[in-house]
Formats: C-alpha cells, sequence, structure tokens
C-alpha cells in the first residue's frame, strides 16, 4: 500500500483552458522580502529548533485554567449591581450596616459562585470538543524512511506527513507526491470555502517521483514563501531542491480542514501550524456576548441605583437636619433619643458628620431595590429554557440522532429578537447534491419529479397533498412510491426511461441530446471492478449528474483517454447496447465568463461540436435553421427556473475539414502563448467555432436543498426576518439557489456588482496594478451608486430589489469610505447575496451588518469558513451536518438541519423574549415595591436608618417567597401556542421592536410597584397607628406592623404574577400559592427559634397576628386594593389596544382559528409586505397573471 501508484488517466492533462498564468516572476521576486520571510526546512528538525514557529496546538475555548479566574470574575462584575452588592457586602462588617454581615455577603458569594461553575461547565464542553480535534491521529516521518502515527498537536514546521483518503488534513501542507502518477490529488474544501466539488492539486514534478515511505529517508529540501496569512486563494513561494528551483502556488497547498479525496494518499510538507494556518487566521477568538436586554438591564440597574442614590440623599439631609435639631440651647427636643448621651452616628453637635453615616447606611438599606437574586435567577432559567429547546423533538433529527443543542444559555432571549439572518449556503440551505431532474428534449418537456420549490408553492395555493402531484399530463404521480435511489437522479418518466425514448416523435434529436449529455464533460470513470458498478469523478457535483443521468437513460459512458471516450448507447435500429468510441480533439473549458463549454469530436467520418451553457449565451449563437424548438424550449426553461432549478442549454453542429483545422492551428497558437492575453486569445479563437450550432434541448438540474428550506425561508420572510446569503460559491451557483429557495424570483430586479466588467478587463491587460486597483474601486462604487438610483425607484413603485455581489468588489464594498453607502444600498434590497466571499469577509460583512442596524443579526453556517462569522455575529448558529465540527463548535446553538430555525426562532425565540422580558419586569416591580415600603417607614421614623424589616425577612423576600413563581413564569410562561407562533409569523415583531422590554414598558411596571408600595404602607400604618392590637390594649410596634406589611407585600407580589401570567400549569399554582404558605410556615418557625436568632420575630405571629381578626382582613382589603390598578389598566388596554398576540388569543377563545378570512384579517397587521419566500412569489405570479389578463 504504501507504494502502490494508481495508472489511471485524469481530467487535468486535457485542459485547454488553463486558469493559471504561466508566468510566475513577478511573485517569485517578492520572496524574501517584507511579508515573504518564512523558511522552512523539509524533514530537519534540527535546523528548526532555533525558529519560533507555532506549534499546532489550537483552542477554541473561552478560558485557560491560568485566565479562568480573573477573566469569569470580570465577566461577573461587568454587572453593574454586582459591583454594588460587593461594595455593600465589604460595608456590611462595618457599624454603618443596618442587617448582619452574613444576609449581605451569603446571597453575593451563592450568585457569583454558581455564575462561575455554569461558565466552566460550558467552557469545559468546548474543551472535550478541541481535544478531540488536537489528538486526532497522522502519520508522521520519523527517519530512515518509517512513518509513524503521531497526534495533530505535535506536529512541527517541516514534518513530511503522509495523509490517507478521507482524512482531513491536520496542517497546512505543500503537496510533494501522491497516489496518482501525475502527483495529483483531490480535495474537498466545503469546511473553507463552502465549495462541494473537488478541487484538482498537483505536485511540482521535482517531488512527484517520491512515492514511497522510503523515498524520504534522505529527503531534503528549503520551502522559502510567504509569511503567514487569511487569504485562502492566494499563496507565493518557491522550492528549493537540489540546487534548483521550482515555485509554488496555490496549486501545491493543502489548507488544514480540508479533506482528501478520492485519493489513496499524499505526501506533504507542514509549512503553516495552528493558529498561523490559513484556517485560525480567518477565525476569530471565542468573543464573550451578551443579550441587548441583559445590556439594557445594566442601564436599569444604574437607573434604579441613581434613584438609591437619591433616596438616600433626600433621607439623609431630613436625617441631619432633624439630629442637629436634637439639642438647641441645652433643650432636648426629641428626649426619648438621649442626644446628649449618643454615638457619633446621631451625635447633634457633628450633624454633617451623622447625615454623611446615614447616607452610607441608606445606601446599604435601600439596596432591596437591586434585585440580587436576578442575575442567579436568570442563569438558572436559561439553563431550564435550553433544556426545553434540546428535548424539542420537533427539532431533532432522527436520521442522524442529533437534537438541537444550545451550547451556551446567555443568549435566549436574543433568538426572539432577529432581524437579520445571515447564512451560508453549501451545507446550510443544501444538501451538497445535485440531483438531474427535468430535461426539454425536442421542444418537449419531460421530468415528473417535484422539486422542493414546487412543492412550496403548491402548499400555498392548497393544491398538493402530503403525498400527491399532478403531472403535466394531469396523471396523479406518488411521490412517495419507494424507488431505488441513484444519488444526482431525480427523473422519472416513463416515456424516455427504460429505453422507451426510441418510441418518441423525435427520437433522433433525443439520441443526440443524450449523447452530448455523456459525451460533452471533463469527468473521469472509476470502475468497481467486484460490484460491477461505475462511479465518477467530477470537477462538480452538476457535472456528475449529468453523466449519471445519461447512464441511466442508456448512454453510459464507461471509460476515458487522453483522445477518446467511450460510451455503451443503445442502438435505437436494432433495440441493443454497442460499444462505440468518439475521438476526442479538444475540450473548449467552461469559465464564468464563457458561460459554456464545448467538445469536438470524431465519429464514424464526423467531426462534432458539442456545446452546453446558460440560455444566455446559447441562444444567440443558434443556426438559422438550428432555432426549431426555441421557442418551446425557452418556455420550459422559465418553467424550470420558477421552480428553482439551475438550467443548462444543449446544442451541436457538425463541422467540415478545413473549419477545424484552420480552428485547430489558431487555437494551438493561442494554447501556447506565454503572454497575458494567452487566456483571451483562446476564448477569442473559441467564439469563432462556437456558432451556428443546432439546438437540441436543456436541461434541469435541482440543487438539492435541505427539506423544509423554502417553507422556512417564507415563514422568517413573513416574520419580518431579513435574509442574506454569505457564500464562497460562484455566482452563477449562489444565483440558482436564491432562485431554489425562492430569495430570488423571477421578475425581481437583480442589482449585480460585479468585478469582471470591460473595463475593469481591459485594464488589467495594461497591467498597471495601481491604476487598476484605483479604477476597480471607482467602478465599484459606481456599480454601487446605480444601484441606489434603482432602489429610489424602486420604492416608488414598490418593486423589490436584490443585490447580488462577488467578492472582490465586496473588498472595495467594505473598505472604511464606501461602506456606508454599500450597507444603504444592502439594507433597501430584499434579498442579499454575497459571492465568493472569503471567510474574513463574511465576518466583517456581519459585523457591519450588527454595527449600522444595532438590531440583532443570526449568522448559520455549517464548515470552518463560516467560524468567524458565527462569532461575529450576536448569536452564531452551527448546522451539525455531515462534514466537520468546526462550526459547531464555534457556535452559540447547534441545530441538525437549516428548517429547524424556524421553531428555533418563531416558538422558542418568541417565548425566550417573552419569558425573560416579563422575568425581568417583575423582578424590578416586585424589588421596587418592596424598597420603597423601606423608604416609606424611613421617613415615618425621621429616616434614622431603622429597617422596617427583620433581616431575615429582607434576605428571604428574593431568594424564597418570591423566587420561584417569578422562574415558572421564565420558564412556562407562554402568550399563543407553538401552532399558533408558526401560524400568526408576525408575532415575532414584537420581539424584533422590543415591545415587551422597552423603557415605556418598564416605567410601568416601576410605577406599579411604586404605587403598590405606596397602598402597602399607608394602609397598614395608618389602620394600625392607634389600634389597640393586643388583648391587653398595646398597639402595634415596630415588629408587627413590619410582619403586617411584609405578609401584605408577598401576597399582592404573588398574587400580581397569577393576573399577568397567560399559562398556568400546576407548577404556577404550587409556586405561587405555595410560596405564601411557606411564609407563614417560615414565621411560626422562625418564631419559635430563640429570641437571640428571631430577635424581633420572636412569637410575634402565633401570639400577636394569627389571633387578631383585623390582621387578616387588612392584608385581604391591602392585596385587593393594590391589585386594582393593574386589573383596571390591563382590562382598558385588552379591550380598546390589543397587543399583536392579544388579539391572537381573542381569536382563539372566539373559536375562530378555523375562519380564513379573519385570521388573515389579523395577519395584515403586518409591518411591512413580504418580499421574499414562496408567498412572495405567488403573490408576484398572481399579480403579474392578473396584469397580462387585464391586457388581454
Amino acid at each position: 500500500m504504501a507504494g502502490g501508484r494508481r495508472k489511471k488517466f485524469h481530467f487535468l492533462r486535457i485542459r485547454a483552458l488553463g486558469r493559471e498564468k504561466e508566468s510566475f516572476q513577478h511573485e517569485q521576486s517578492l520572496i524574501g522580502g517584507p511579508g515573504f520571510s518564512r523558511v522552512i526546512y523539509c524533514n530537519n528538525p534540527e535546523r528548526h529548533k532555533v525558529l519560533t514557529y507555532d506549534n499546532n496546538y489550537v483552542r477554541s475555548t473561552k478560558y485557560t485554567l491560568a485566565t479562568f479566574f480573573p477573566k469569569s470574575l470580570f465577566e461577573q462584575f461587568r454587572r453593574a449591581a454586582n459591583i454594588y452588592f460587593l461594595i455593600c457586602a465589604i460595608l456590611s462588617f462595618t457599624p454603618l450596616s443596618p442587617s448582619s454581615a452574613i444576609t449581605s455577603v451569603l446571597p453575593l458569594a451563592l450568585v457569583i459562585v454558581a455564575a462561575m461553575v455554569k461558565e466552566a461547565f460550558e467552557d469545559w464542553r468546548r474543551k472535550m470538543q478541541d481535544i478531540e480535534v488536537n489528538n486526532r491521529k497522522v502519520k508522521v516521518h520519523r527517519g530512515e524512511g518509517v512513518f509513524d502515527n503521531a497526534q495533530w498537536r505535535d506536529l512541527k514546521v517541516g514534518d513530511i506527513v503522509r495523509v490517507e483518503k478521507d482524512e482531513f488534513f491536520p496542517a497546512d501542507l505543500i503537496l510533494l507526491s501522491s497516489s496518482y502518477e501525475e502527483a495529483i490529488c483531490y480535495v474537498e474544501t466545503m469546511n473553507l470555502d463552502g465549495e462541494t466539488n473537488l478541487k484538482l492539486k498537483q505536485a511540482v514534478n521535482a517531488t512527484s517521483n517520491l512515492h514511497k515511505d522510503l523515498s524520504f529517508q534522505n529527503f531534503e529540501a528549503v520551502i522559502k514563501c510567504e509569511d503567514p496569512s487569511a487569504n485562502l486563494y492566494s499563496f507565493i513561494g518557491g522550492l528549493q531542491l537540489e540546487e534548483q528551483q521550482y515555485p509554488l502556488t496555490p496549486q501545491q497547498l493543502l489548507l488544514r480542514e480540508s479533506k482528501l479525496r478520492n485519493t489513496d494518499f499524499i505526501y506533504g510538507v507542514v509549512i503553516f501550524t495552528g493558529h498561523d494556518t490559513k484556517v485560525v487566521q480567518n477565525s476569530t477568538d471565542p468573543p464573550s456576548k451578551r443579550s441587548k436586554i441583559e445590556r439594557r438591564m445594566d442601564k436599569i440597574v444604574y437607573l434604579l441605583f441613581a434613584i438609591l442614590v437619591l433616596m438616600s440623599c433626600i433621607g439623609s439631609i431630613l436625617f441631619g437636619i432633624s439630629t442637629s435639631e436634637d439639642l438647641e440651647d441645652g433643650r432636648m427636643t426629641r428626649w426619648y433619643l438621649r442626644p446628649d448621651d449618643t454615638t457619633i452616628y446621631y451625635n447633634p453637635k457633628k450633624a454633617p458628620v451623622a447625615a454623611i453615616f446615614n447616607f452610607l447606611t441608606a445606601l446599604m438599606l435601600y439596596g432591596y431595590l437591586i434585585p440580587i437574586s436576578l442575575y442567579i435567577s436568570l442563569e438558572v432559567v436559561k439553563v431550564f429554557q435550553t433544556t426545553l429547546i434540546n428535548q424539542d423533538l420537533h427539532m431533532y433529527y432522527e436520521e442522524a440522532d442529533k437534537p438541537a443543542q444550545p451550547r451556551t444559555s446567555n443568549l435566549n432571549e436574543e433568538l426572539g429578537q432577529v432581524d437579520t439572518i445571515l447564512s451560508d449556503k453549501t451545507g446550510t440551505l443544501t444538501c451538497n447534491s445535485m440531483e438531474f431532474i427535468k430535461c426539454s428534449m425536442a421542444g418537449t418537456a419531460y421530468g415528473r419529479g417535484v422539486t422542493e420549490v414546487e412543492r412550496a408553492l403548491s402548499r400555498r395555493e392548497g393544491s398538493l397533498s402530503a403525498k400527491k402531484v399532478t403531472n403535466d399530463e394531469g396523471q396523479v404521480e406518488d411521490s412517495t412510491e419507494a424507488r431505488p435511489s441513484i444519488k444526482g437522479f431525480n427523473f422519472f418518466d416513463d416515456r424516455i426511461t427504460h429505453d422507451n425514448w426510441v418510441n418518441e416523435p423525435h427520437a433522433d434529436v433525443i439520441q443526440k441530446f443524450l449523447r452530448l449529455l455523456a459525451i460533452c464533460h471533463t469527468a473521469v470513470p472509476e470502475v468497481d471492478e467486484e460490484a460491477g458498478i461505475i462511479s465518477y469523478e467530477a470537477e462538480s457535483p452538476d457535472e456528475a449528474a449529468f453523466v449519471i443521468a445519461a447512464r441511466e437513460l442508456g448512454f453510459e459512458f464507461y471509460e476515458r483517454t487522453q483522445t477518446s471516450i467511450s460510451l455503451h448507447e443503445l442502438d435505437p435500429i436494432t433495440g441493443r447496447k454497442v460499444e462505440r468510441s468518439y475521438k476526442l480533439l479538444n475540450i473548449l473549458e467552461f469559465s464564468s465568463s464563457r458561460k459554456r463549454m464545448s467538445v469536438i469530436v470524431r465519429n464514424e467520418g464526423k467531426l462534432l461540436l458539442l456545446c452546453k451553457g446558460a440560455d444566455s449565451v446559447m441562444f444567440e449563437r443558434l443556426a438559422k435553421n438550428g432555432r426549431d424548438f426555441e421557442e418551446q424550449t425557452k418556455e420550459h426553461i422559465n418553467e424550470y427556473a420558477d421552480a428553482g432549478l439551475r438550467t443548462l442549454v444543449f446544442a451541436y453542429r457538425e463541422l467540415d475539414e478545413e473549419e477545424y483545422n484552420k480552428f485547430n492551428e489558431e487555437f494551438t497558437e493561442a494554447k501556447n502563448s506565454v503572454s497575458a492575453d494567452r487566456e483571451e486569445m483562446m476564448e477569442q479563437v473559441a467564439e469563432k467555432i462556437e456558432r451556428d450550432l443546432i439546438l437540441l434541448g436543456a436541461t434541469a438540474v435541482e440543487d438539492k436543498l435541505q427539506n423544509g428550506v423554502p417553507e422556512c425561508i417564507d415563514k422568517l420572510a413573513q416574520a419580518g426576518i431579513k435574509i442574506w446569503v454569505l457564500t464562497g460559491d460562484k455566482m452563477e451557483t449562489a444565483i440558482n439557489i436564491g432562485f431554489a429557495c425562492c430569495l430570488l424570483r423571477q421578475g425581481m430586479k437583480q442589482i449585480v456588482i460585479s468585478s469582471e466588467t470591460p473595463e475593469i478587463k481591459a485594464l488589467k491587460k495594461v497591467g498597471d496594478n495601481s491604476a487598476v486597483a484605483a479604477a476597480f474601486k471607482a467602478n465599484v462604487l459606481q456599480q454601487i451608486r446605480e444601484g441606489k438610483e434603482s432602489l429610489i425607484t424602486s420604492s416608488k413603485n414598490s418593486e423589490a430589489l436584490a443585490l447580488i455581489i462577488d467578492g472582490k468588489s465586496l473588498t472595495c464594498a467594505l473598505e472604511d469610505d464606501v461602506k456606508g453607502i454599500f450597507v444603504e444600498l444592502a439594507l433597501g434590497c430584499a434579498s442579499v447575496i454575497c459571492c465568493r466571499c472569503s471567510p474574513k469577509q463574511k465576518a466583517l460583512v456581519t459585523r457591519l451588518v450588527k454595527i449600522r442596524t444595532r438590531r440583532t443579526t443570526l449568522a448559520i453556517g455549517d464548515g470552518a469558513n463560516d467560524v468567524g462569522m458565527l462569532q461575529e455575529a450576536d448569536i452564531g448558529v452551527g448546522i451539525s451536518g455531515v462534514e466537520g465540527m468546526q462550526a459547531v463548535m464555534s457556535s452559540d446553538i447547534a441545530i441538525a438541519q437549516f428548517r429547524y430555525l424556524e421553531r428555533l426562532l418563531l416558538v422558542h425565540g418568541h417565548w425566550c423574549y417573552r419569558r425573560i422580558s416579563s422575568m425581568i419586569c417583575y423582578f424590578f416591580y416586585k424589588n421596587i415595591a418592596f424598597g420603597f415600603t423601606l423608604f416609606f417607614f424611613e421617613a415615618y421614623a425621621s429616616f434614622s436608618g431603622q429597617a422596617a424589616y427583620n433581616d431575615w425577612y429582607s434576605t428571604f423576600y428574593s431568594v424564597i417567597f418570591t423566587s420561584l413563581p417569578v422562574m415558572a413564569l421564565g420558564v412556562l410562561e407562554q402568550d399563543v401556542s407553538a401552532k399558533l407562533c408558526l401560524k400568526f409569523p408576525m408575532l415575532y415583531q414584537e420581539g424584533v421592536q422590543n415591545i415587551l422590554f422597552s423603557w415605556f414598558r418598564f416605567l410601568g411596571w416601576a410605577f406599579n410597584g411604586v404605587l403598590s408600595a405606596t397602598l402597602i404602607f399607608f394602609l397598614c400604618s395608618r389602620a394600625m397607628e392607634y389600634y389597640a392590637f393586643r388583648k391587653g390594649g398595646e398597639v402595634v410596634g415596630l415588629e408587627i406592623l413590619g410582619t403586617i406589611m411584609y405578609t401584605c407585600i408577598v401576597w399582592v407580589v404573588n398574587c400580581q404574577m397569577a393576573l399577568s401570567t397567560n399559562y398556568f400549569t400546576s407548577i404556577h399554582h404550587r409556586y405561587i400559592w405555595g410560596s405564601i404558605i411557606l411564609w407563614y410556615i417560615f414565621l411560626l418557625a422562625y418564631g419559635a427559634m430563640n429570641p437571640t436568632i428571631s430577635t424581633t420575630a420572636y412569637k410575634v405571629f402565633i401570639e400577636a397576628c394569627a389571633p387578631a381578626a383585623s390582621y387578616w382582613l387588612l392584608t385581604l382589603f391591602v392585596v385587593i386594593a393594590s391589585l386594582i390598578p393593574y386589573f383596571t389598566y390591563a382590562c382598558i388596554q385588552l379591550w380598546f389596544f390589543p397587543m399583536y398576540h392579544q388579539m391572537i388569543q381573542w381569536i382563539k377563545t372566539d373559536g375562530q382559528l378555523d375562519d380564513p378570512e379573519y385570521c388573515h384579517m389579523v395577519r395584515q397587521r403586518s409591518l411591512r409586505p413580504t418580499t421574499v419566500g414562496y408567498t412572495a412569489r405567488f403573490e408576484a405570479s398572481s399579480k403579474r397573471f392578473e396584469e397580462n389578463t387585464e391586457g388581454h
């Protein structure tokens, strides 16, 4: 195996249109200069000991063992409330404290420790994933031609490694040789650039003969190259071997996280390791993300702290004034306080000092305004919320046994506020596979398969059941009928399959079409001799789909040499399969500028040019006598495009010998040219012969979307969420996917900003790089300005626009002086597709959208090339797909399929946002209510610093007696069911607009808290002030008044919770009424303890409160009086100013959920029209149909 060589022909040797320039002189001259100083001594570890290159260990964790304690503490004390409570805990050890030290320190310590444990647990999971990656094995040369297994983490620059089939490359390597004679290998870079087609790499000739382990026994070489950079698509270097220099290009570079495919093994030398590798250079450190609600919560804490300081100032000033008046001319005004014999804290002679001390005491006393248990309660609630998300069976992918997996709980509520989704394409929207599904031959449409887009459209029209669709002939096609599954082939039509095409009216045209399908490509067959099955290696998945389709329809491509292509094809005359060989003369390759591909073959004395390409370039090349089926084919192509399919037009022509000889002479001359115009010269020669074609038909290939993608995008669009696609794919591919997933539609104007304009091409010929760069930027800016003009025009006509921009243009658009106008244009478009994006560009675009919109952004992807984007976005969602775990490891939430995003956002996102918002508002309400009763009592007691309540009453208020109901609210609250969340997606806008946690809403709850405190204090104090409470005639003392007020406030805030809860469960009842009962149990148990422990609570309930009927009647009266204001406001708001979710609740209560007109009326409360998705496509098609009907 070590020395095995695969002797097989590969399409690298038959390329006619090379894509790389043959001149490397300019690039090679850079080596050794700034930015090109790296030197690698291959297979010579001794020389590398003096060099300080990075090791190959890669980590994605937020903390290390050394940084965990200081960094996690910093995370906790980023929260303003925790800083305040720390100060209070320190002051609690001084005589200034109104309560014991333990009641101040213990709650803070519990909060901080619990939060740090949670952070440690989440980072430990990341650590385990890092260990799995870093401990992968690879074979490394240890000397004497021996290769042993080593862990990735132990690799060093200069090591020779042997990577085997289907293994990932452990670092950035230079290819030295492979199992193929030509020293080539196939590489899958999906984790890097999102592309599924295999890339062909080839070693330099000098090392191509190193095909055995023993070949490296005495191998030594020196590589000089560029320094580590983030650019995936460029590399400049040179290999020095035996005093000879060989240029190195991206053709020899194998990047970490890409995978070896269809090649038994390769040998390579490590040039970049660890954080120097290009994939890691494209990533950023894991950020510390905080939700917008949590950041606003900090502002509320600042506001409450300001109120607290103001209250303390007012109290201390009034205290200072009253204290100074306690002793005037030796006469005591408040003699019972003994101002003539007191401490400095109450000394009338030092009233200013006493006022300052009173201020510090008040700061601690009123600290209950700020809820210390809020943060820990939020942490616990969010963990429970993530558990519910994880256990949702509607987001469980059974095939791969993968549930939704929140990897952090910090951002749950952000899921309900997403304004823009930035999505990768390959592996995220698509399944990484192409399927031949339909075709048009001789003007007749064939193929009865149904695309995802067609299913979605049909469901929208209500004409498609879950199992059956109707084909063009009116026959019912059972889409769930069991058929053998063939990857790349989803074509069903009895008129063509099973060799029935020979009976069709234009059988000769169909024969030529299928023959062209089997010949016009650069795929290579691979025969499994044991199973007798032929598979194909192709540059792109759609090309593989073509040859598979030809095979299934009777034209099996089975052998290729440098000069011929051999088929097993059906002879329509004899009805038998025959072997037929076609002499391959030339291949005119596909390129983005040509948009077509041709082959010239000779068969039975005939010279044939077989051509396939985009309809935009093919129809104009048809001969006058070759347009017999043009109108029908165009009509079919439009139908295929509407169905989200990728189309190519097929045509041919016969050549005469003289014409071909002239072409071949010119083409050979252009091909052998070494000038900068080489490619253009070849294109011009090809242009002359690719004319006067005869149309055969067109193919329709489905870039297979993941199940449910169009429906998911449509639902998200209806929810008002904008969707951008950022992909490393070519522009044509991205546009096709845009149509397939309904981000684009027929009739939608496309603003295309491309780097391939005629002006730029002309400048490149001159070769002045600085002039080209300046002109290129000016050209991009001009295209953006023209796009903005189109945007203004379309806004007047209510037209939807789509922006499509390529990677090179995006580089200019992201510059500081351009990005402002670019993002204005992008935000004004209904769809945005960025093509050929590098990972860094994806992250920069995400950052730009996040900063400029100041709204929540969500990035979703599945590959290592998406890591920067996921980390930059407010929320990063990783697709736990088939290939790689880099995206999942760097994400905040992992799901198995894109379609689960619908439920994640519209259901769980909406619920989490509502739960967290309501929970925080309620927390502040109950603490403001509690804190202001303390303030009112202080005013009643001349701001003396005397607490109204027992120390442990105050400590347990937030921790026990009011915490469980609010946690039940945070975990279980629902305004509407999951089904209704999906039925009325515009409900999601409540979160996007932050309606439930606006300043207005918070101030409303704060006012309710102050009002409740006012009613509780004044009703209790006035009712009990002169009342003979005990049987002996004693009036109410501090301990009884405090207990009565505390009882009322526990009842009020818990009943308030019951009033504001939409969704009651048995848990809610247990927690709400249980908390009230627990207060009475605590009062009994705590009051029964020794007076030194229970202090003012000693037997206060059993001896004083419980026997008095006035205690129970007053409690009932105060609770009702305190709840009436909220109840009145809620009724008025519900009847006259209902919110969107309340309207949905009403139609559910009234039983009108099945009334389509009423439901449609509720949906029309949309704040903006839906411009993308199959709903928008259906409405646009209906509008065009109506306009055409009116025109006729």
